[in-house]
């Protein structure tokens, strides 16, 4: 049997992802890879864009041979044909399926990691299918119990207690279960996939200046505290409850393996002026390694050859690390 590839799913076909998919091609790798989507899609976009790229179907157990002007494809049909820059409803289970495809992949042994290009949450949502984000949807597809959300660039690695949630409702979800189980998901794979022995965490409390000793928030004297101060008794580098405004300066970095904001834009805003288009968000916590960018669709750039692969690019080759 040939290698297991890595499969790189493009998502939503009317923006940027089918593109960069196809740029990518045309540069040699040391690894196998290969895409899910439609052959025909991608066809059109090469067209368009006057990129000469040979799309050659692919199944599970062949060769996938993709780079110098080649693709390899896992063919799944649109439901209807796209237009880039303008999403359509009707297209948005094909996006999941592409997504099921290749986590069906991963689990069975046939592909070696899952690399994604960004969905359109709104989309997918006005087709009438509930849909927080990738991250969510793997969980479940997966049948994991928690996952931990992380974002990667040059000297920089956060994670997330909480992801996509409304910040009213941030409080609540920071539970000692919960926090304790995500730590335990960011330092194991901090352990195994990044092979870092034993990872030094920053752990962001949720108030301002950390709660202020009370004054301005419990949570941290109520539940993060608790929960650092039982898993450091267990050997676990930790520090914490930081203050996030300070947190985040190069003194405090210094040696550190990973920060975990509490809430989404506590942390990622930090992470995308840092390394905004050579980042990589990693979903921690799954059978396989899954990365994806960190970026949106970018409609506005579709078709238009203008949108940089960057972040696609270093997705793939950072899949590819950390699944071997």
């Amino acid at each position: 049997m040939a290698e297991p590839p890595l499969l790189v799913t493009p998502g939503e076909p009317a923006g940027v992802g089918p593109e960069l998919v196809l740029v990518l091609a045309r540069e040699p790798r040391p690894f196998p890879w290969a895409a899910v989507a439609d052959p025909e899609l991608l066809a059109r976009r090469a067209r368009g864009l006057g990129l000469d790229i040979a799309i050659v179907p692919w199944r599970p157990g062949q060769p996938a041979q993709s780079g110098d002007g080649r693709l390899a494809v896992l063919p799944l049909p649109l439901n209807r044909r796209e237009r880039p820059g303008q999403p359509d409803p009707a297209n948005a289970r094909y996006v999941l399926a592409t997504l099921d495809a290749a986590v069906d992949a991963c689990l069975a042994g046939e592909a070696a990691a899952l690399i994604t290009g960004p969905v359109h949450k709104g989309v997918i949502n006005e087709a009438g299918i509930p849909f927080i984000g990738h991250t969510e949807y793997l969980a479940a597809r997966c049948g994991a119990e928690r996952v931990v959300m992380m974002l990667a660039t040059e000297g920089l690695r956060v994670a997330l207690a909480t992801t996509h949630l409304p910040l009213a409702e941030v409080p609540r979800a920071i539970t000692r279960e919960g926090l304790e189980a995500t730590v335990r998901i960011l330092e194991a794979d901090l352990r195994q996939r990044f092979r870092i022995p034993r990872p030094r965490i920053l752990v962001c409390g949720l108030n301002p200046h950390a709660g202020e000793g009370g004054h301005l928030g419990r949570e941290e004297l109520e539940v993060i505290g608790p929960v650092l101060d039982r898993l450091r008794a267990e050997g676990l580098a930790l520090e914490g409850p930081l203050p996030a405004d300070t947190l985040f300066t190069p003194p405090r970095l210094a040696g550190a393996d990973a920060v975990l904001a509490m809430y989404h834009d506590q942390g990622l805003p930090v992470l995308k002026f840092k390394g905004f288009g050579r980042a990589v968000n990693l979903t921690l916590g799954l059978p396989f390694v899954r990365a994806s960018v960190d970026h949106g669709t970018a409609l506005e750039l579709a078709g238009t050859g203008r949108a940089d692969p960057g972040s696609l690019r270093l997705a793939l080759e950072t899949a590819a690390a950390l699944s071997r």
